[in-house]
Formats: structure tokens, C-alpha cells, sequence
């Protein structure tokens, strides 16, 4: 077996070479990002956290009077309940035609997301490409933050004609008949805005997307891996008792060739699990939420630069345009954050609350997404940490 050091020069760790193909790692890649992205965009919707790229509830709520009129909070106003109310007005047609086209575009882009950024840890950190239960050393910060930059990335590329119609969806048009069902609306609106509409604002998005799963699947990793490894080994550091309680604490079973061999309880890293969920949802909206403060202004301002796309401009009068538009969102911004109490009050107004909505979702679809990582692994595969006369076995 190979053996890796843990840095300190202490311990060695064993891990079984893996045999998986490539093929079958692209393939357990995409089981693994399109389960936690439907686990993510699923939970948030359902539950009501964590607004999603594209809320296909939105028409729902528009059509339902306990909205329009402000009731305080009922069950009748959870996403069940408005597509309940939905489904009794419109027949069970509303949901293939108004609510299914944005929930699968959501689960899309996240899949895209997820797999992405397991096939370019791979590609920065080689041991990351073996389809192993778990990897040792765990990835270095360095390779979680470009493989998460580069995931999100493409996915701000993927995503550029659902933010597009996001962004220019009004319930009007539904209610008034001008579009029969989502689908309708999206083959029409792109067709009417182009490429040049699709991708108004979209440096915007790249700088939000990157950045943010930059840091978001850094901490990940490093709260996942490389706190809990620091952890374990600390806690079980020295084998001989001192108290009763810590000998009790380190049950041990002898292997083989009579070394003792602690295995940790297995509490621990699901708990770690959880919090490296919590922490990335919250590094995660330190960078995005003060990025989609800009951006929601400088999405007020693509009526207008649609209108110019669609007279046809020269390509260097429309780039002339765009580059208008972005200083005159900056100049707005700057109006806004002085009214605001300054730039940190006004960009960062509203984060807590939206950390909250945010972490359950994004937990959830994190622990699906090494769950299910971990399904498509070789279960052979066990780290064994050498101490000073003993080992520590992570299975």
C-alpha cells in the first residue's frame, strides 16, 4: 500500500491503490452532481429555503389570493400548499407546463455544477480522480479553490439563458395569455432577445458564480477533510490512558500483527460533515450576496439594452452600450450605498436572513453529494493513520 505523510512528518497513512476506470469516474462524477443538485433544488423549493436560480413558484404565488393579500403564515401558503391551489384552478396541466421546465433547468445546473467540479479536482489533485471511499492527504486549499472557480465558471455559462429569462419574467404575460405554458415563454424569449440579450449582465454572474463556489467548496473540503483529520488525530493522540474516561473513549481491537487499532466513534464526521455544509453556505454568501446586490441593479437596466439589441447596432456601438450601462449601475449603486449608511451596510443589508434561508438546503445537497460520492467508490479503500505504536483506521 502507499503511504502518505500528514504533514508533520509523524504519520504515515496506508490507502489501497484504486482500479476504477475512467470512464466509470465520469460516470459516478455525474450520478453524484445531478443527486445532490435534485436533493438541493428539491429541498429548497419544497421546505421554502434557499431561493433557487429560477423560482418555479412564482406564478403560483401570483395566482393565489393568500399572497396577493398578505395573510400571515399558513401551511396554505407553503410551496405544497400554492400548488395545491394552483392544481385546483388550473388542472394537474400546470405542473408539465409551469412548474416542471424551471425545476429541471434548476437540477441541471446544479448537476452541471457538482460534476464539474469533481472532474477538475481530479484534474488539479490526481488522487481526487480515483474513484476511492475517501481521499488522503485530502485535496490541498489551493485545488478546491481553482476547481471550484473553474465549476463555477461553467456553470455561469450554462445558466446565462436561465438568468436571462429569469430576470424578464412577468407573471403579466402569463395571466394575459400572451404564453401558454413555460416552455412557450422561454423558446420565445430567446428567440427575441439573442445571444447578445442572453448574455447582457453575464460578467456579473461569472464574477458571483466563480468566486463564490471558489470559497464555497474550498471551506467544504477543508472543514470536511482536513479539520476533521486534524481532529482525529488529536483527540486519539496518545493511546496510553491518562483517565479512566479517555480509556474507555479509545476502544481498540488488536489487528493482526497485535497493534492496536482505534476506529473513531461514528459520530464524528457526519457531525463534520454537517458543519463544513454550514460553513461553506456561509463563506459562500460573504462573497456572492454583496455581488448580487450590484447585480440586481444592473438588471433594471437590460429593458433598454434589449431594446438597443434589437435595432440591430453595429457590434462596437452595442459594446459601447454595455460598457454605459455598467457605469451608470456603478454610479446608481454608489447613489444607494450613500443613502445606505456606505458601501459594507448597503451591500451586506439583508445577508444574515438570506445565510439562514440558505444553509439547510445547501447542507443537505452537500451531504447527498459526498454520500452518494462515496456510493460510487470502492468500499475496500481505508485510510490507516500510523501513530506511535498504534493505528487509526477511517473506514
Amino acid at each position: 500500500m502507499p503511504t502518505a505523510s500528514d504533514g508533520r512528518g509523524q504519520d504515515d497513512v496506508e490507502q489501497r491503490e484504486p482500479q476504477e476506470a475512467t470512464d466509470l469516474n465520469q460516470k459516478a462524477n455525474a450520478a453524484t452532481g445531478a443527486s445532490a443538485a435534485g436533493i438541493r433544488a428539491i429541498f429548497a423549493q419544497f421546505i421554502g429555503f434557499f431561493r433557487t436560480r429560477f423560482d418555479y413558484t412564482a406564478f403560483a404565488r401570483e395566482i393565489n389570493p393568500r399572497i396577493q393579500s398578505n395573510e400571515r403564515w399558513s401551511w396554505r401558503i407553503t410551496t405544497p400548499g400554492l400548488l395545491a391551489h394552483a392544481i385546483k384552478e388550473h388542472g394537474w396541466g400546470f405542473i408539465p407546463n409551469q412548474v416542471l421546465p424551471p425545476m429541471m433547468a434548476n437540477v441541471t445546473v446544479g448537476a452541471i455544477l457538482y460534476t464539474s467540479y469533481l472532474q477538475t479536482l481530479g484534474a488539479l489533485y490526481g488522487p481526487a480522480s480515483h474513484q476511492s471511499k475517501r481521499v488522503y492527504p485530502p485535496p490541498p486549499v489551493s485545488a478546491a479553490l481553482g476547481a471550484g472557480f473553474a465549476a463555477g465558471s461553467i456553470q455561469s455559462v450554462v445558466a446565462a439563458p436561465l438568468d436571462a429569462l429569469q430576470v424578464r419574467f412577468r407573471t403579466s404575460d402569463m395571466l394575459e395569455g400572451h404564453y401558454k405554458s413555460m416552455w412557450n415563454y422561454a423558446s420565445h424569449k430567446l428567440r427575441e432577445i439573442g445571444p447578445k440579450g442572453v448574455f447582457a449582465g453575464w460578467s456579473l454572474s461569472f464574477f458571483k458564480d466563480s468566486l463564490g463556489f471558489a470559497v464555497f467548496f474550498a471551506t467544504f473540503e477543508a472543514v470536511k477533510s482536513q479539520a476533521y483529520y486534524s481532529f482525529v488525530r488529536k483527540w486519539y493522540g496518545d493511546y496510553k490512558p491518562v483517565f479512566r474516561r479517555i480509556s474507555e473513549r479509545q476502544k481498540s481491537h488488536r489487528t493482526e500483527a497485535d497493534r492496536p487499532t482505534i476506529k473513531p466513534h461514528y459520530t464524528m464526521e457526519p457531525t463534520f460533515l454537517l458543519l463544513a455544509g454550514v460553513a461553506a453556505s456561509v463563506t459562500q454568501q460573504v462573497v456572492q450576496h454583496p455581488l448580487t446586490a450590484v447585480q440586481n441593479v444592473h438588471y433594471n437596466r437590460l429593458e433598454s439594452l434589449d431594446y438597443a439589441a434589437r435595432l440591430e447596432q453595429p457590434h462596437a456601438h452595442m459594446m459601447r452600450s454595455y460598457y454605459k450601462a455598467y457605469k451608470e449601475t456603478f454610479r446608481q449603486c454608489q447613489r444607494q450605498a450613500s443613502r445606505g449608511g456606505g458601501w459594507r451596510a448597503w451591500l451586506y443589508k439583508g445577508v444574515l436572513g438570506t445565510t439562514v434561508r440558505q444553509v439547510p438546503s445547501t447542507s443537505a445537497g452537500l451531504i447527498v453529494f459526498e454520500l452518494v460520492r462515496r456510493r460510487y467508490s470502492s468500499f475496500e479503500d481505508a485510510v490507516r493513520i500510523h501513530k506511535d505504536g498504534y493505528d487509526i483506521l477511517l473506514t
